[in-house]
């Protein structure tokens, strides 16, 4: 993958089905536009990318059947939590009644119940973040990216959304790709901390060390 100078060249990197790996690094060097391209919002020029042992390095984003958080969530001011979690559904066709039922189960899940008709205006950020995990998770996927989801949170937010994704782990068994600059971070939730550095991506042997 290239963006003007940068480039990512000779990146491997492997999770095992229904693992949770972390992606530590410096800040510019590359985390964010590598999961972009494992998600399909960024080309690559060479190279494979499997998921689920499915090559999808030409496939749509909408046909990787991967959920993808943002940084910042990317919430939408005049939709409900409803139409959030509803939203990939929604573009997905299912019934009315499909729909109400997969909304509901995402809300137990991540204890948003009393939410769902609140915009996210006034949303604390841990909730907007439950929200944004659900949007991710509606349709099913196999696989979830995570970028820095849990960076602009107090440590007790912080805390309290750790056990969640422990918990949703536990639930969905999907795949994680986890970007964070926090090693406590990546120790809480991780099975690999991965780094990348000078464009390349290491395994983080020694996890005592960022």
């Amino acid at each position: 993958m290239r963006a003007g100078d940068f480039r990512l060249e000779d990146v491997s990197l492997e999770v095992p089905t229904g693992g949770y790996a972390a992606l530590m690094g410096k800040t510019g060097s590359g985390k964010t536009t590598l999961l972009e391209v494992v998600a399909g919002l960024k080309p690559v020029f060479a190279g494979r990318i499997a998921l689920q042992g499915i090559d999808v390095t030409r496939r749509k984003p909408a046909e990787r059947n991967l959920g993808y958080v943002p940084q910042d969530g990317a919430l939408f001011t005049r939709m409900t939590v409803r139409e959030h979690l509803g939203f990939a559904l929604v573009i997905r066709r299912w019934t009315r009644a499909a729909m109400a039922s997969r909304i509901q189960e995402l809300a137990r899940l991540l204890e948003i119940e009393h939410l769902l008709d609140r915009t996210p205006t006034g949303l604390s950020g841990g909730e907007r973040q439950r929200v944004a995990l659900g949007r991710a998770l509606a349709f099913h996927p196999r696989t979830l990216c995570l970028d820095e989801p849990l960076s602009a949170l107090d440590d007790a937010t912080r805390s309290q959304l750790y056990d969640l994704l422990r918990h949703v782990r536990r639930e969905t068994g999907v795949t994680t790709l986890h970007v964070t600059h926090s090693l406590h971070e990546a120790q809480q939730l991780a099975d690999i901390i991965y780094r990348l550095e000078s464009g390349r991506v290491v395994p983080l042997t020694d996890r005592a060390t960022a």
